[in-house]
């Protein structure tokens, strides 16, 4: 059976995946990293779904209902499919975000980009993701 992307059920499926990954969790403590992800559509007014990390860990997702974001990345509804089905890596990732296909409605891609500790893990978030069977007509 496969969930709605980025409903309740979805986003508690990458928490799950996300820390029991030790690329992850291990790479994020490292970089003492903590923030609020949000996630949803191009051209739609707020995300979808949500996760907050602290320390490398997923503690708190769901549904976004109002938190304050450090990160909200969109795409169309297309991109992310593919995206799931292809994989992605740092040179896909460039492209589009120069292309305007992912969107950094907040965030810094700069800093993200140019420092290994999160690079990675946010290129491995996008392939956890892909593991989840997804819905992708919202």
């Amino acid at each position: 059976m496969s969930t709605k992307l980025f409903c309740k059920e979805w986003m508690e499926e990458l928490a799950r995946l996300w820390n029991s990954d030790a690329k992850m969790t291990k790479n994020l403590e490292k970089a003492n990293f903590f923030a609020y992800i949000g996630y949803g559509f191009a051209g739609e007014e707020n995300p979808r779904g949500f996760i907050y990390v602290d320390g490398g860990k997923v503690i708190a997702e769901g549904v976004w209902a109002g938190e304050e974001l450090n990160w909200d990345i969109r795409a169309n509804r297309e991109s992310w499919k593919k995206w799931f089905k292809e994989g992605f890596g740092l040179l896909r990732l460039g492209k589009a975000v120069t292309s305007g296909e992912m969107k950094f409605e907040k965030g810094d891609y700069r800093q993200m980009v140019s420092n290994v500790k999160l690079s990675v893990p946010f290129l491995r978030h996008l392939e956890l993701m892909a593991e989840i069977k997804t819905d992708f007509n919202v």
